[in-house]
């Protein structure tokens, strides 16, 4: 890949990922590369617009010029990374990939469709986890379900669901019909207890991981952590090591487990950037600074280069716009 004298960056459905977009800037800051933060989204509310150099509202991730629209930008706005930010348009984008890449001059920051395929769907990451050998909670079969043979307390929750969105514990046979109706394509598995850890990886252009970062998640909120602590968990560093090698992501990919009696459960993987992920990037596992350094054609090395035993607190922050919708300082 050459190096370039400039490298913008244009995170896409931008929303409250402020942090996120403020970790690009300060990274760009660091390594004295003059880079523009260009944000987009559907909604002109959405906060992290206002932090950009460069916003745009975006068309809905289900229109028809979604793709174009991206395309004219990165070329409007000489983009070099494209950066996804949330599940529902994942499929879409990596199907898009060669499309964006050959009329832009941007790389799309996103796994092969296959990868996200399996990651997306419930199921697919249920047997695919399965079957190289990881461990995961049980997922009951609709005839065991029809049969009675579910152990409660049980956790129901959508085949592609994300953010925690219609995620149950159910406690009975009542309860699991219920859910089972108002959740629109459910799947059910044991409940598990256990130490719950967000892992931060990121993996070069080419699959070859470069940092592994466990949080422990003190706190969640709507499905997002709000409060972590950084623990470099030699089990779980391993494990999830091992898990990368097989399933071959590439970017900033965050995995979902569970540290239980009966040792680690895998819970999902989302193939992005995580809510939290500005956690594991401020301990020094600096995804952003990463990624700068790929396209500069550098090549990165594993490493555990960042500071244990942090504890984090997110907190939300009020913006003010004028009538204008412009940002009152």
């Amino acid at each position: 890949m050459t190096t370039m004298k400039e490298i913008n960056i244009f995170i896409l459905s931008a929303g409250r990922r402020v942090e996120l977009l403020q970790c690009f800037q300060n990274a760009a800051k660091k390594l004295g590369i003059k880079s523009h933060i260009v944000a987009g989204d559907c909604s002109l509310t959405a906060p992290a617009l206002y932090f950009a150099d460069k916003s745009y509202k975006l068309p809905k991730i289900a229109d028809a010029d979604y793709i174009s629209s991206i395309i004219d930008i990165c070329n409007k706005e000489n983009i070099s990374l494209i950066v996804p930010t949330i599940d529902t348009d994942l499929l879409l984008l990596a199907d898009n990939k060669q499309k964006i890449e050959e009329k832009t001059n941007a790389t799309l920051l996103i796994s092969d469709p296959t990868i996200i395929q399996i990651c997306r769907d419930k199921i697919r990451t249920q047997t695919f986890m399965e079957k190289h050998g990881f461990g995961m909670p049980k997922l009951y079969t609709e005839e065991e379900i029809q049969q009675g043979k579910v152990r409660f307390p049980a956790f129901i929750k959508p085949k592609s669901g994300s953010s925690s969105v219609n995620t149950f514990i159910v406690n009975n046979p009542d309860e699991l019909k219920t859910y089972k109706n108002v959740i629109a394509n459910p799947i059910v598995q044991e409940f598990i207890e256990g130490d719950e850890y967000t892992v931060d990886v990121f993996l070069d252009f080419e699959s070859s991981i470069v940092t592994i970062v466990p949080r422990l998640r003190i706190a969640t909120r709507s499905g997002e952590i709000s409060k972590g602590k950084i623990i470099k968990d030699p089990e779980i560093i391993e494990d999830i090591r091992n898990l990368m090698h097989v399933l071959k992501p590439i970017g900033h990919i965050t995995v979902q487990l569970m540290k239980t009696v009966n040792g680690i459960k895998y819970i999902e993987i989302n193939p992005r950037f995580g809510g939290g992920a500005p956690m594991s990037i401020q301990s020094g596992a600096d995804s952003c600074e990463n990624l700068y350094r790929l396209l500069k054609g550098e090549k990165l090395q594993y490493n555990e280069n960042y500071m244990d035993d942090l504890t984090f607190l997110r907190y939300d922050r009020s913006i003010c716009l004028n009538e204008n919708m412009e940002l009152v300082e």
